[in-house]
């Protein structure tokens, strides 16, 4: 059992755990993350299974398409609602073989607009119907109240890093890798916890890879480590000022493109774009208000061996994938979304002023009861 500890305020009163189910569709678009966990809001009392379900190509196109917030977005909205419905069906079939029913579904939606300077943030997936088609309450919209109230909207895992890795010596920091990468810094002191995006993760390398290859990502980083990495590329886009912005803050999947790559071969591009990722992640230790003991990796970019070695290389500490403490890095943001949900039906926070901006501790998300 792990508890938040003082990240945030005493809870006063003992919540009932539930089991919940978490729901998440990344910038990545490889497909929808469901895992199970049974939790009070403040502890994980206990771990379900867990299962991804990938995106057909017709569902990434659509996705593709919409992104910054253009096109049929209607359109997607309903197709992705049934696709994380049907998910849902399979697994309380397949995995959960009627064993256990959740309580509530924690549901992300698909980020197809991110502009937090702008007081924007759009998650395509209509709740009410998710409900609807499995019986089960669902939390969804779970970004917008922080962003109503002077938060950046992301990221919002923080207080679940915080939650399991209670114990853990400390300071450290969580890396997520996922289409756009995120770090958690954790420190020992009240109140001691800072998040912010961190710039790429593995979205324009995946975008580059299926382009040149047709396929869907660099597998173990091969394509990347054979090449060679332009680093007046690289030194140009770092030279953006969101690397040097303080944070909170948080990225668009869609503010870097691959254009800049166009004129590199297959794997000097790979190189490039793995390179720009990794001393993106680097530079980020500027805001730590202590460097840390070592970094623990999830989202799909720990796969990548490339990316790890040049950032055991850059950082100078141990650079570990989140298995190496017994937990699935496929599986954790979905469990965090299962978290999350559970804190808003308490009404508890899950955005911090340390972690998006927000002018104070807040709950967010909205409540669809099935019909």
């Amino acid at each position: 059992m792990s508890n938040i500890g003082p990240v945030v305020e005493t809870v006063k009163k003992v919540n009932n755990p539930l089991w919940a189910l978490g729901l998440m569709s990344g910038t990545s678009l490889d497909g929808i993350d469901i895992a199970l966990i049974k939790t009070d809001g403040v502890s994980v009392m206990s771990r379900g299974p867990c299962f991804t379900t990938p995106y057909s190509s017709e569902l990434r196109i659509l996705i593709s398409n919409v992104l910054g917030g253009q096109g049929r977005t209607d359109i997607a909205e309903k197709k992705i609602t049934l696709a994380h419905a049907c998910a849902v069906k399979n697994f309380l079939t397949n995995q959960l073989k009627g064993k256990i029913k959740p309580k509530v579904i924690g549901f992300h939606g698909h980020t197809i607009l991110h502009l937090p300077q702008e007081g924007k943030t759009w998650q395509i997936g209509d709740g009410q119907l998710l409900a609807d088609m499995t019986g089960i309450p669902v939390v969804g919209d779970l970004r917008k109240n922080d962003v109503k109230h002077g938060g950046q909207g992301a990221p919002v895992v923080p207080l679940y890093h915080a939650a399991i890795f209670r114990d853990h010596k400390k300071p450290f920091a969580v890396l997520n890798i996922g289409g756009v990468a995120n770090v958690t810094w954790i420190g020992e002191g009240d109140k001691n916890l800072i998040a912010f995006d961190t710039g790429p993760g593995g979205a324009q390398l995946d975008e580059w890879i299926e382009r040149e290859t047709g396929d869907k990502f660099d597998n173990y980083g091969n394509i990347a480590k054979s090449g060679c990495a332009d680093n007046e590329i690289v030194n140009k886009l770092m030279c953006d000022p969101y690397f040097s912005a303080p944070p909170p803050k948080s990225l668009d999947r869609i503010k870097f493109s691959i254009q800049p790559y166009l004129r590199l071969t297959t794997v000097d591009g790979a190189a490039t774009l793995a390179e720009f990722t990794s001393r993106s992640i680097s530079v980020a230790t500027q805001f730590f208000p202590e460097q840390v003991r070592g970094w623990l990796v999830t989202g799909g970019g720990r796969k990548n061996k490339f990316i790890m070695e040049r950032l055991a290389e850059m950082l100078g500490t141990p650079v570990l994938p989140i298995e190496s403490l017994g937990f699935n890095g496929d599986s954790l943001e979905a469990e965090a979304f299962a978290y999350l949900a559970t804190r808003s039906i308490y009404k508890m926070p899950i955005t911090l002023p340390k972690t998006t901006g927000v002018d104070r501790p807040r709950t967010g998300g909205k409540l669809f009861k099935p019909k």
